[in-house]
């Protein structure tokens, strides 16, 4: 009977009367069911339920060289599936792979420059405050941007926002390492931040496209560590080039770095937007559009009318669709959800500030290479938490559609995003803020640098859990707007840390290191409050949100 029903599934204009299996079978994406063989080295899995229609236990249908999507697509040496579900595992964590490589550069991009600012600042007679521009407006153009990238995603696809975006990143720091003016500097870091922030939210889409909910904690933990472990580079590395061969150093290397990304997206990453039927539309308008216009073709004022109406619709495609994005805000699970992330986000950004500034000083006065390697405990702890924490949040899942009995009409357990939020987010909760406490009074009282880099650990470890369970949870919030909803998040949470790293240093000379983190801590914590209203309210919430949405 399973093999009756797998070739039934491959074949679905055949009618199913022979069938024990509804058509209710194709409204899951899920890859766990009683029809899947075990799989080694897989978990133990019971009968998931999801969100597509598809099922990801098809086997791929290869989509041919000439019909592949996206920019340059017929060139990727990976080929582009019908179904993004149905890769086989080790080329879906190759996706995920290239997805994270490309999503270190924007972090790496503000974390780069830091050892650098003082060479700006005298080489290019700018004084501090404007120099630091350099890095508040890059991380601003991270904010904004990327709600045009997930906007214009959703249209053109993933493939070619990745290769138009980070074409335009190269050109862009090519332009940073020539500039002669504080200026042009300035601009041209904006525009580099911008270009690079693509992946901030259309990665979480492709994420979103290729994993099941019952894997995608576990994947989106993988994808996140590119972002959060390019600052763990980037500084060591800026310092080292700064002071062999000078700032401009750090922006060659990181266009060449832009440049084996592009090579690695143009070659390694196909199309993973799902095929709709929408694709034949345009054929069809076009021709009612040559029909009409023939008839409309003596009269000029029709003719004038029309083009006016494309060009408006135009400008409301590439200038105000994007700005639709932020009113996703209005629903409440999305709000609250946002504002998490933004504060634990934050308070990244603020504790990144604080080292570099902290540790150059007395007692402390560690050169720019020892404060870059200061970065790595903060690694060390995304890293552990992405590979544990990511397994745990799914497996957390599945634990609570047991509990409560929850499967579908064809016996397949069916998932809530709130169900994200339980032990591993109390967790997370209580450990960074604490851990940022800690961090802030050692730092403060000139103990012993490894105290603090302790505390950094923790903080890895406990932000880790919150970022990689708020963007899963975004992704299912909209799951047929999954880049948009990241785009959101990334949009919020950007603004953040530019306030963040822009009046840290400030701070800390008023007030020290202890009372600063002390403050951020207790509104961390009281932040928290989010996990148990999202419990108690969550679902009606998230229930009338599906209704508005669709």
């Amino acid at each position: 009977m399973e093999e009756k029903d797998v070739v039934e599934a491959q074949s679905p204009e055949r009618p199913h009367t022979s069938s024990t299996k509804s058509d209710g079978d194709f409204h899951s994406i899920s890859q766990g069911s009683d029809r899947v063989p075990n799989v080694q080295g897989k978990d133990q899995e019971d009968r998931v339920g999801v969100d597509n229609p598809r099922q990801q236990d098809e086997r791929p249908i290869v989509v041919p060289r000439l019909k592949r999507r996206g920019l340059f697509g017929q060139i990727t040496l990976l080929e582009e599936v019908e179904n993004p579900k149905s890769y086989p595992r080790n080329k879906k964590w190759f996706i995920t792979f290239v997805v994270a490589v490309a999503g270190s550069v924007a972090p790496m991009g503000s974390s780069i420059f830091f050892p650098a600012l003082t060479q700006v600042s005298e080489e290019l007679a700018a004084t501090t405050t404007v120099t630091n521009l350099t890095i508040s407006l890059y991380m601003l153009s991270m904010s904004i941007f990327p709600l045009w990238w997930s906007s214009f995603s959703e249209r053109l696809g993933r493939r070619t926002i990745y290769l138009a975006s980070f074409g335009l990143f190269v050109v862009f720091n090519v332009l940073c390492a020539v500039s002669n003016s504080i200026a042009m500097l300035i601009v041209m870091r904006l525009l580099s931040g911008g270009a690079s922030a693509s992946v901030q939210a259309v990665g979480a889409g492709t994420i979103a496209d290729i994993w099941d909910t019952r894997e995608r904690g576990r994947a989106m933990g993988i994808f996140y560590l590119g972002p959060l472990c390019g600052p763990l580079v980037a500084p060591i590395v800026g310092g080292a080039l700064a002071q062999r061969w000078q700032w401009r150093s750090t922006m060659w290397f990181f266009t060449a770095y832009g440049a084996v990304v592009v090579v690695l997206i143009l070659l390694g990453l196909p199309e993973t937007l799902a095929m709709t039927t929408k694709s034949c539309a345009p054929d069809a308008g076009a021709e009612q559009g040559g029909s009409v216009g023939r008839r409309l073709s003596r009269v000029s004022s029709r003719q004038v009318i029309g083009a006016t109406a494309r060009w408006l619709k135009l400008f409301k495609i590439v200038f105000l669709d994007p700005l639709k994005i932020i009113l996703y805000l209005q629903y409440v699970p999305v709000a609250l959800t946002v504002y998490y992330a933004a504060i634990t986000f934050g308070s990244l950004y603020v504790l990144n500030v604080s080292i570099e500034h902290t540790f150059v000083e007395d007692p402390y006065n560690f050169d720019t290479l020892i404060v870059g390697l200061l970065y790595i405990p903060n690694s060390l702890g995304y890293i552990v938490s992405s590979i544990f924490g990511g397994r745990w949040i799914d497996k957390i899942m599945e634990r609570e559609a047991k509990k409560v009995n929850r499967y579908d009409e064809n016996g397949k357990l069916v998932y809530r995003p709130e169900d994200r939020m339980r032990e591993n987010a109390w967790l997370g909760a209580m450990l960074y803020p604490a851990a940022l406490i800690w961090y802030g009074w050692t730092a403060d009282k000139g103990v012993y640098w490894l105290a603090p880099m302790v505390a950094n650990f923790f903080f890895g470890i406990g932000s880790m859990l919150i970022f990689s369970m708020v963007t899963t949870m975004l992704t299912e919030f909209m799951p047929k707007k999954s880049s948009e909803g990241v785009a959101l998040n990334n949009f919020m949470r950007n603004i953040f840390s530019c306030v963040g790293s822009f009046v840290t240093a400030p701070i800390i000379d008023g007030i020290g290191n202890g009372w600063l983190f002390t403050i951020v801590g207790l509104v961390a914590f009281a932040s928290s409050a989010v996990i148990v209203v999202m419990r108690v309210f969550g679902p009606r919430w998230r229930a009338s949100m599906d209704v508005l949405v669709q």
